[in-house]
C-alpha cells in the first residue's frame, strides 16, 4: 500500500510529532474523492486544559470528516499534520490505529467525576467507521469500566449499529448521546452538510436510540445567522426533538476560524451571496459573534425547551454533564 506523499523535499523542513507519523499512513483504498490513511496514534486519551469546557477528556477515533460539512470549525486540526488546504480535512481521512489497546492503559488517568467526549473534532460514525470499527472498539473497551461520565456527539445513523455496545456501557456509566442537527430543511441540510445523514433521519435516530432505554439528546450548532437561526425554524427544531422524545436540546451560534472561514465564505458567495457583506463585517476581526447574539439564542432556546416540556430533562443532564450554554462555550479541538 502506497504512503501519503507528505515526506519533505531536501528544501523543505523535516517533519516531526503527528505530521510525520501522518506521512508514514498506508493508503486505505475506498472512497468517492476521500482517501483513508491509518495513522499510528501514540494516545487517544486528550485532556481538555480549556476552563470553559464542561469535559475532562475528549477521544476522535479519526483525523478528518468526510461529512464535508461547510461551517466545520475542526478543519484547522488538519494543519498540525502540516496540511493547509481546508478541503483536505474532508478528503483524507486517518483512521487511528490500536485505539482499544491505548485507551485501556490510558483511561487510569481519568477520575470521578471528569467526562469523556467522543467526537469533538471528527464524527466517530463518519462512513470510515463502517469499515474500521475503531470507535466501536473503543465502546466495547469503555463497557469495560464503571463509574465513567461519556458523552458522543454524531450525526449519523450508524449509531444504531451498536446499540447493544451503548447500552451495555450505560448500565455501569452515565453516557448522553447527541446527535447534531442544524436545520429540519433537507435541501439546506443538503448544502450545508454534503454527505451527512439527512436531518429527518437523525430524528429517527434520536427516537430510536430513547426507545432502547439511552438518553439521546439533539445538538443545534452551529446555529448560521440569516440561514438557520429564524425563531420559526428554531421552534420547529425543539418541536421535532421533543416528538421523538429528545432528553435535551441546546445551541451555540457558528463560529469562524481563518481556515474555516476559507470554505465557508466561498460557499456563501455561491449559495447566499446576500449574506457575504455582513458576514465579512461581523468575522472580519473575530471568530464569535457578538455577545448579543448569542444572548438571543439563549434566551429563545430557554423558552422554546420551556414551551415544548424538555426542560426537566434539559436540567438533569445539565446538573450531570454541565453542557455548553448557547451564549458561550464551544467543543474542545482535538
Amino acid at each position: 500500500m502506497a504512503s501519503l506523499p507528505l515526506l519533505p523535499g531536501p528544501d523543505k523542513p523535516k517533519l516531526i510529532g503527528i505530521a510525520r507519523l501522518a506521512a508514514a499512513g498506508e493508503s486505505l483504498p475506498e472512497g468517492h474523492n476521500v482517501e483513508y490513511f491509518t495513522l499510528p496514534a501514540r494516545s487517544l486519551l486528550n485532556r481538555c486544559t480549556s476552563a470553559r469546557m464542561s469535559f475532562t477528556w475528549t477521544i476522535n477515533p479519526y483525523r478528518g470528516c468526510e461529512f464535508a460539512c461547510k461551517y466545520c470549525y475542526a478543519r484547522y486540526t488538519h494543519e498540525f499534520m502540516e496540511m493547509r488546504d481546508g478541503v483536505d480535512f474532508e478528503r483524507k481521512i486517518y483512521v487511528k490505529q490500536h485505539a482499544a489497546d491505548l485507551l485501556r492503559h490510558e483511561l487510569r488517568q481519568v477520575k470521578p467525576g471528569e467526562e469523556i467526549a467522543i467526537g469533538t473534532a471528527t464524527d466517530p460514525y463518519q462512513p470510515a467507521e463502517r469499515r474500521n470499527e475503531v470507535t466501536r472498539a473503543i465502546l466495547e473497551e469503555l463497557a469495560r469500566h464503571q463509574g465513567l461520565e461519556i458523552g458522543i456527539v454524531s450525526k449519523s445513523t450508524l449509531i444504531l449499529r451498536d446499540v447493544e455496545v451503548l447500552k451495555q456501557l450505560a448500565e455501569r456509566n452515565e453516557l448522553f448521546i447527541n446527535l447534531t442537527i442544524t436545520t429540519l430543511n433537507a435541501d439546506l441540510a443538503r448544502i450545508l452538510e454534503p454527505r451527512a445523514p439527512r436531518p429527518d433521519l437523525r430524528l429517527d435516530t434520536v427516537r430510536k436510540l430513547n426507545q432502547a432505554g439511552l438518553a439521546a439528546g439533539v445538538i443545534c450548532a452551529p446555529v448560521v445567522p440569516g440561514i438557520t437561526d429564524s425563531p420559526r425554524d428554531l421552534e420547529a427544531l425543539v418541536r421535532a426533538t421533543a416528538d421523538a422524545g429528545g432528553k435535551y436540546i441546546f445551541a451555540n451560534p457558528l463560529f469562524l476560524k481563518p481556515c474555516s472561514a476559507a470554505i465557508f465564505l466561498p460557499f456563501l458567495e455561491k449559495e447566499f451571496p446576500h449574506l457575504v457583506a455582513t458576514y465579512r463585517q461581523r468575522f472580519q476581526e473575530r471568530a464569535f459573534l457578538p455577545n448579543s447574539y448569542r444572548k438571543r439564542i439563549s434566551q429563545l432556546m430557554a423558552k422554546l425547551r420551556a414551551k415544548y416540556r424538555i426542560v426537566n430533562a434539559y436540567e438533569r443532564y445539565s446538573e450531570r454533564t454541565h453542557p455548553p450554554m448557547e451564549s458561550e462555550t464551544q467543543l474542545r479541538l482535538f
